[in-house]
């Protein structure tokens, strides 16, 4: 009896710990890492720092001076000296740490080894970012932060800048239409791609712009967001009538800018601009964000009529994608296959949207037409995003990097919600008011009666 109250008083709290232990990691990643996997990845890589940089090719011989002061005053043996490591600082999902690299390295060496550095150290994923000349970050992140996404306190936006999604890094992804004017996002049925524009629509409805959507599936993506929307197409028809005033809304732009370009010798330098942001504040016309939902609506064509239309508008597309960004206007588009085989100009319109996204396809000939200019490497990342994680994308821009992301869930609800709090921010453009959709009327509820009704009996 004895034994089996000492089992108990001992096996008891450490079965305890143990379930409590593994149900935290299970659905509570975060806390599991700063409870415990934060200690022991910390402990794990100050004890093996050393040896694990030797395994992993990253020491380099040490100098002479090192060598006769060793022999001098130890007699030791002589070991590779590794990067010499910064402090080493704790964040709510993983670590960083600095490295100054030795003399002949460079941050693909140690990028090269980041698979490595990941098990040797207990660590979801190690992702390496060079600071300067000779000195690198680690980005150590302790578990699986696109499981379960949750955007970080201090993913604030800005003016035309909105965090949609967060990165396998843990750091958020910002769209940035300043940076990177216009976008291309794809993507198969329930892949995700309606919840990353949901959230550009509820992050750009809060600012100062004209959004204008064109979505030919009859508005059902859009329409919902129809009280913080200047304009609104649902059809090809009406987008054919709508790309020819955002033509003129655009060459107005520049002639504002061309007027305001009257050099003389009186003329101050900084009061010379070539786009819109170097007017005057007074002057500067407000930004146009275009979307696009399902682009290959406005390619497909029945008639030789519809195919005239249509070269039409993907004429005007084009001149949108590239003539727009010093005007103010940009452009966000997105659909499921976007190749040449939806005719005339599509991938002249397609090498003209620098950021891509891309999100679960259904062929990896629908990943290329994403990623495959841009970032080749990053096609069979995108064919691998599974079935069971909606949401989950491919992010790539010109520069040849690539990142996964992962958009949070929102409702439409919420965003409708965003939408219509919002409605006051709509730009007067009288050019778009013949577009501008009528918003919804909310169902009015009939209040409940405060005194339940008695049938009279006879």
């Amino acid at each position: 009896m004895t034994d089996l109250t000492t089992l108990l008083e001992v096996g008891g709290p450490v079965a305890v710990l143990g379930g409590g232990a593994a149900y935290t990691r299970a659905n509570r990643p975060g806390v599991y890492w700063s409870t415990v996997g934060l200690p022991m990845s910390t402990a794990r890589l100050l004890s093996s720092y050393g040896s694990v940089m030797e395994a992993c090719g990253l020491t380099v011989a040490p100098s002479r001076l090192r060598v006769l002061a060793s022999r001098v005053t130890s007699r030791r043996e002589i070991r590779p000296v590794p990067p010499r490591r910064g402090f080493i600082r704790p964040t709510t999902t993983g670590l960083r740490l600095r490295l100054r690299l030795a003399p002949g390295q460079e941050p693909a060496d140690v990028a090269a080894s980041a698979e490595r550095l990941r098990h040797a150290w207990g660590v979801h994923g190690v992702y390496v970012t060079s600071v300067k000349p000779g000195v690198v970050d680690l980005q150590l992140v302790g578990y699986d932060v696109l499981r379960k996404v949750r955007m970080p306190r201090k993913a604030v936006g800005g003016f035309l800048r909105v965090p949609v999604a967060l990165r396998e890094d843990a750091t958020p992804f910002v769209r940035d239409y300043r940076a990177v004017p216009h976008g291309l996002s794809l993507g198969a049925t329930l892949s995700g791609k309606s919840m990353y524009l949901r959230h550009l629509v509820n992050g750009l409805a809060r600012q100062s712009v004209a959004l204008v959507g064109i979505d030919c599936k009859r508005g059902v993506e859009l329409a919902p967001f129809a009280p913080r929307l200047s304009a609104l197409a649902t059809d090809p028809g009406q987008a054919a009538e709508l790309l020819p005033v955002l033509i003129r809304e655009m060459e107005d732009r520049y002639d504002l800018i061309k007027a305001r370009q009257g050099i003389t010798p009186s003329t101050p330098d900084e009061t010379i601009t070539s786009d819109i942001w170097g007017l005057p504040q007074h002057e500067r016309p407000v930004p146009v964000v275009l979307f696009v939902d399902e682009v290959a609506e406005l390619f497909l064509v029945a008639t030789r009529k519809e195919e005239e239309r249509r070269d039409e508008m993907v004429t005007q597309l084009i001149r949108l994608a590239q003539l727009g960004r010093a005007a103010g206007v940009y452009l966000e588009v997105c659909g499921q296959r976007f190749g040449a085989e939806l005719g005339k100009g599509a991938t002249m319109l397609r090498a003209q949207l620098t950021g891509r996204v891309c999100h679960r396809v259904n062929d990896e000939a629908s990943a290329k037409m994403a990623l495959g200019d841009i970032a080749p490497e990053a096609v069979g990342a995108a064919c691998a995003i599974p079935a069971e994680r909606p949401g989950l994308a491919v992010a790539g821009d010109a520069s040849g990097g690539w990142s996964r992301i992962r958009t949070p869930y929102l409702s439409l609800a919420d965003a409708a919600e965003t939408c219509r709090v919002s409605a006051h921010l709509v730009p007067d453009l009288s050019a778009l008011r013949p577009f501008r959709p009528v918003a919804p009327a909310l169902p009015v509820e009939t209040p409940a009666p405060a005194v339940r009704p008695r049938p009279v009996t006879g």
